[in-house]
């Protein structure tokens, strides 16, 4: 059943400096990732994906890990996340001071054996020493489930095989599963199919949207998303990102456009849009092209 009451809030997960920026060709500083997650907080965002502690073998960009934690401005009331795929990547985490760390799993069992070289039964099996650790320490772990709404390798994915990870990683004691359309190939119907699925295992409160803007769906999407009761959304500022699995898949829906959207509709946010766009437009300048929002480009002349 359709939840036609938008709520009051949503929060804004911003996944720019990990997501974003894991993918990048040109080699990131450290001080330019920290100044980002630094003014991403100044703009007013409440949850900032700071970086991932995977394998340097296989995210050189990820891999001062640690001297990102160690700098940045961790301001009240705002959480740093960081992933991480196994137990040996939350110990490190735990170490450099991570309080609340994420993982993730895919709908699709090609995706799982391309992208982390096992089905998505081991993987899930993986979790579990991570789970317990994370349990033992007092951490809290999100959920992330690739390939929602679509695979590179297998196409359109079969809404009970999502639902069926998301309850998995939701029993095994993630407080939150983010859906993420990969490849950026849903529409607001195919969206709202997967996610009533999902609502059946998973309470939609505990839910998040994520979303890649492709075949530009991405604030379509949100809108049916918040149509079902969603009130999380994973965003990236500028648009960063891609999946590097996806030939021509573009990034994130960029942040700018996901607040500008709640604006719209009367849902706070706690973000100031102005602030947050002249992020977007310093960030693209460092890395040496244009911003990858709408709101950048229509606000420019407030955001010199």
């Amino acid at each position: 059943m359709i939840n036609m009451s938008f709520p009051k809030r949503v929060k804004i997960v911003e996944v720019g400096p990990r997501d974003g920026l894991q993918n990048e060709k040109q080699k990131v500083p450290t001080d330019v990732k920290v100044e980002l997650i630094a003014r991403l907080g100044r703009a007013g965002l409440k949850v900032i994906e700071a970086t991932s502690f995977v394998s340097p073998k296989w995210v050189p960009q990820m891999g001062d890990n640690t001297e990102v934690m160690a700098h940045i401005e961790r301001l009240s009331g705002v959480a740093y996340p960081v992933l991480t795929p196994n137990l040996k990547g939350f110990e490190s985490a735990l170490v450099a001071g991570a309080t609340e760390v994420a993982v993730f799993a895919a709908a699709s069992e090609s995706f799982s054996q391309r992208n982390i070289n096992c089905s998505i039964v081991e993987s899930l099996e993986r979790f579990l020493p991570l789970m317990n650790a994370a349990r033992d320490a007092g951490v809290k772990v999100r959920g992330y489930v690739s390939c929602v709404l679509g695979c590179p390798y297998e196409g359109e994915i079969a809404p009970e095989s999502v639902a069926s990870v998301a309850a998995r990683l939701f029993q095994m004691g993630c407080y939150e599963v983010s859906l993420g359309d990969t490849i950026g190939t849903g529409t607001p119907v195919s969206t709202q199919r997967m996610l009533a699925a999902v609502a059946n295992k998973v309470p939609i409160s505990s839910l998040a949207g994520h979303f890649h803007d492709t075949y530009g769906m991405a604030i379509a999407n949100i809108y049916a998303s918040l149509e079902m009761g969603v009130s999380v959304f994973d965003a990236s500022v500028s648009g960063l990102g891609g999946c590097p699995y996806a030939s021509g898949a573009s990034g994130n829906v960029a942040t700018e456009d996901v607040v500008h959207l709640m604006n719209g509709l009367g849902i706070n946010t706690d973000i100031n849009l102005v602030d947050l766009v002249a992020c977007s437009r310093w960030i693209s300048g460092v890395l040496g092209r244009n911003p990858g929002s709408k709101s950048a480009v229509a606000m420019s002349a407030q955001c010199q």
